[in-house]
C-alpha cells in the first residue's frame, strides 16, 4: 500500500500547551523571577553554612542540590538545562571527575526512554494511538463518562506495570491517553476547552502515577523491589519469595489505586464534560480512517514484539524463579533498554512500500521526540549517583530519623517510608533504593529492632516519588507530553506522597504481623 505523502503529524507530543489567564501568567512570571535568584542564593547559603557532619564533597553537593531542586520547581530556565547545570557544577566544584558525572547521561535507562519515545512517535504518525483510544472509549462499561474512562485507563496501566517496568508502561499508555484527549478536544465546543485541559492533566498524571503504583505489585515490577528484596536477603538473612511479596503488595496496590483515582478525580473534576454522541463520532472516525494501513500494522507488530519481550522476564520468573539461569541469562541479554531499541529499530526496517524503499518511520519523524526529557533524567541519575558516593543521602537519612524521634519498629518504619519518598523526589527511585534501604537496615539493627518492616517500608517508599518530573521515569515521560504543568504535578504529587505514605504504613502494620514478618 503506498504511503501517504509526508504531512504534519496528526498530533504533536509537545501540544497542546497550557493556556494561561492573565493572572496565571503574572504568577508564572513572579515564580520564574523569584526562582531565578532564590536558587543560586539558597545554594550559596548552604555552601557557606558550616556542616561538620558532611564531607567537603557532600557539603558542596548539598548546595548544588538545593539550587537545582529550586530551579526544577520554579522553572526560571528549562528543566532539562537545570539538570545539565547540576552536572556542570558538580564537575566545576570537583565533586567527581567529568567522565563519572556525565556517564549517567548514557545510562541504559536513557536508551529505554529513547526507544519508547520512538515507538510512541510511530503510533502518532500512523494514528495507531487513535485506534487504541477508540477501543477504550467504546467499552460498554466505560460509556461516555470521563470518570470511568480515567478509572479504566489507570487500571490497565497499574496491571501492566506489575509485570513490566513502570517506565515501559507509561511509555505505552502515553499515546493512548493522548489519543483519548485528542478525541475529546474534537468533541467539545470552544467554551469547554478548559475543562478538557483539566481532564487531560488527570489522564497524563494517571498514566505516570498508576504505572508507579502498579510496579509495587510484584518483585519484577520496579527496580527498588528487587533491590530491597536482595538487600533484605543479604543483610537481614530473610528471603521473600515471589508470591509472598505479591500477597503483601497486591492488596496495597489495590488500596493505593483507589486512593489515586479518588485524588485525581477530585483535583481535576470533569464537571459537565461528557461524551454524548461519542459513539456516532467514533464510528464516523473509524470509517474515515478506513482499514488498517501497512504502517499501522507494522507499528503494531513492533509494539507487540516489544511488549512481549518486556513481559517475558515476569513469565520466566513465575515459571523458573528469579535465581534460575534461564531468567538471569535472559535479563542479561535482553535488558529493557535493549528491547526498547530493538522495537524502535524494527520501525526503520519494516517497509510500507518496498518498491520505493519507504519504511514505517523516517528519521525526520523520529527526531520529533522530546530530547529534553532524556537530558532531564540523565541529570537526575547523575545527581543520585553522587549522593550515594559522597554519602550525602546516608547523612540526610540519619538526620531525618533523629529529627523524627522514632524509637519503635513502627515509628522507624513510618520515618523510613517518608525518608524514601523524600529522597526519591530528588533522584531516581533506583538510586534512592540503593541509598536509603541499607541505611534503614543498619539503623534498625543498631537499635536492636526487627529491620524487616522498616526495610520493606523504605523499599515501597522509594517508588513513591510523584512531585517532580525527575522523580521517576513515568513522571518525566508524561511531563514531556506538554499536557500537564509542573504546578499540577507538584500539587497532586504532594498530596499523594503524604496520603500514600500513611496508607503504606497502615497496610504494613496490618499485613506484616499476619504474614509472620513483624
Amino acid at each position: 500500500m503506498p504511503r501517504p505523502k509526508a504531512t504534519k503529524a496528526p498530533y504533536s507530543f509537545a501540544e497542546p500547551k497550557e493556556v494561561l489567564s492573565e493572572s496565571e501568567q503574572r504568577f508564572e512570571r513572579i515564580r520564574h523571577t523569584i526562582g531565578l535568584f532564590l536558587g543560586p542564593l539558597a545554594g550559596l547559603m548552604v555552601y557557606l553554612l558550616p556542616m561538620t557532619s558532611l564531607t567537603p564533597d557532600a557539603h558542596r553537593l548539598a548546595a548544588i542540590l538545593v539550587w537545582v531542586i529550586i530551579w526544577w520547581i520554579t522553572e526560571p530556565i528549562p528543566i532539562p538545562m537545570t539538570a545539565l547545570l547540576g552536572a556542570v557544577l558538580s564537575t566545576v566544584l570537583g565533586i567527581a571527575p567529568v567522565r563519572e558525572v556525565f556517564a549517567p547521561f548514557a545510562d541504559p535507562t536513557i536508551y529505554l526512554f529513547l526507544g519508547s519515545f520512538i515507538l510512541a512517535e510511530a503510533m502518532a504518525v500512523h494514528n495507531l494511538h487513535k485506534r487504541f483510544a477508540f477501543s477504550i472509549m467504546t467499552l460498554r462499561w466505560v460509556g461516555d463518562r470521563p470518570g470511568r474512562i480515567l478509572f479504566a485507563y489507570g487500571a490497565v496501566a497499574a496491571f501492566l506495570s506489575m509485570w513490566i517496568s513502570n517506565t515501559a508502561t507509561a511509555a505505552m499508555m502515553l499515546p493512548i491517553g493522548i489519543g483519548i484527549v485528542h478525541a475529546l478536544r474534537e468533541l467539545q465546543s470552544q467554551g469547554e476547552k478548559s475543562t478538557t485541559s483539566s481532564f487531560a492533566a488527570s489522564i497524563m498524571l494517571m498514566a505516570a502515577y498508576a504505572a508507579s503504583v502498579g510496579g509495587i505489585g510484584t518483585p519484577v515490577g520496579t527496580p527498588p523491589n528487587l533491590i530491597g528484596i536482595a538487600m533484605i536477603e543479604k543483610f537481614v538473612h530473610v528471603r521473600i519469595p515471589f508470591f509472598q511479596w505479591m500477597l503483601l503488595a497486591v492488596p496495597l496496590l489495590i488500596i493505593m489505586y483507589l486512593l489515586l483515582f479518588a485524588l485525581l478525580h477530585r483535583l481535576h473534576r470533569p464537571g459537565n464534560l461528557s461524551l454524548q454522541g461519542s459513539r456516532n463520532y467514533i464510528r464516523n472516525e473509524q470509517k474515515t480512517m478506513g482499514p488498517w494501513s501497512r504502517g499501522q500494522l507494522n507499528t503494531l507488530a513492533a509494539f507487540l514484539i516489544t511488549v512481549l519481550l518486556w513481559i517475558l522476564p515476569g513469565l520466566l520468573a513465575i515459571i523458573y524463579g528469579t535465581n534460575h539461569p534461564i531468567y538471569l541469562s535472559y535479563n542479561a541479554r535482553f535488558a529493557e533498554a535493549v528491547v526498547a531499541l530493538l522495537g524502535a529499530l524494527l520501525l526503520f526496517v519494516l517497509p510500507v512500500n518496498w518498491r520505493k524503499r519507504e519504511f514505517t518511520l523516517t528519521w525526520r519523524e523520529a527526531s520529533r521526540i522530546d530530547w529534553g526529557t532524556l537530558i532531564l533524567f540523565g541529570g537526575g541519575i547523575s545527581l543520585g549517583q553522587m549522593m550515594f558516593q559522597t554519602k550525602l543521602a546516608e547523612n540526610l537519612g540519619q538526620v531525618l530519623l533523629s529529627l523524627s524521634g522514632a524509637e519503635s519498629v513502627w515509628g522507624i518504619t513510618l520515618a523510613a517510608i517518608y525518608i524514601s519518598i523524600f529522597v526519591s523526589e530528588a533522584t531516581s527511585n533506583t538510586a534512592a533504593a540503593n541509598m536509603v534501604i541499607p541505611v534503614i537496615i543498619s539503623l534498625a539493627l543498631a537499635a536492636g529492632l526487627n529491620p524487616l518492616p522498616p526495610a520493606i517500608g523504605a523499599t515501597i517508599g522509594c517508588s513513591w516519588g510523584f512531585m517532580l518530573p525527575v522523580s521517576t521515569p513515568p513522571n518525566a515521560i508524561v511531563y514531556g507530553s506538554g499536557m500537564v504543568s509542573i504546578r499540577a504535578m507538584i500539587r497532586a504529587g504532594f498530596l499523594f506522597d503524604i496520603l500514600g505514605g500513611v496508607l503504606i504504613w497502615i497496610t504494613l502494620r496490618l499485613l506484616l504481623p499476619l504474614m509472620g514478618m513483624a
